[in-house]
């Protein structure tokens, strides 16, 4: 998996979130999710926002995402699992959302640490269920 940033998240009010995946590293402008698979899954999210918090959020195990590179040429992305979820995250700061405006579920808030200390980091990521199950 990688790690992203969305543009209003350093102050700058324009849509474009900066990825980083395998050390490679792209701009995606005005990025949308053009489709959602049938599942769902359950994450425990982190965010640059709030370092040592992590949110339980509802997000689509699948996704289709289209987005403009720098010099405007267009992009279609199928992606899914953990890509899938970073990039919904990065979306939903575009609009204003943050993880915690999606916590989920009935105990969705943990401190880093002591979520580290009882879990793996593969347990962060629930499999995947159809939407009406969750």
């Amino acid at each position: 998996m990688g790690r992203a940033m969305a543009a209003p998240q350093i102050g700058a009010p324009v849509r474009i979130v900066f990825v980083e995946v395998d050390k490679q590293r792209w701009a995606m402008v005005n990025p949308e999710i053009a489709d959602v698979g049938s599942d769902d899954f359950q994450v425990w999210d982190d965010c640059f926002c709030f370092p040592n918090l992590l949110v339980r959020v509802t997000r689509a195990y699948q996704v289709s995402l289209t987005y403009q590179d720098l010099q405007g040429k267009m992009h279609t992305m199928e992606l899914k699992e953990g890509m899938a979820e970073l990039l919904q995250h990065e979306i939903d700061h575009l609009d204003g959302i943050l993880a915690v405006d999606r916590a989920s579920g009935l105990d969705p808030f943990a401190l880093r640490k002591e979520w580290e200390k009882l879990h793996r980091a593969s347990e962060r990521y629930d499999p995947p269920k159809p939407r009406e199950m969750l």
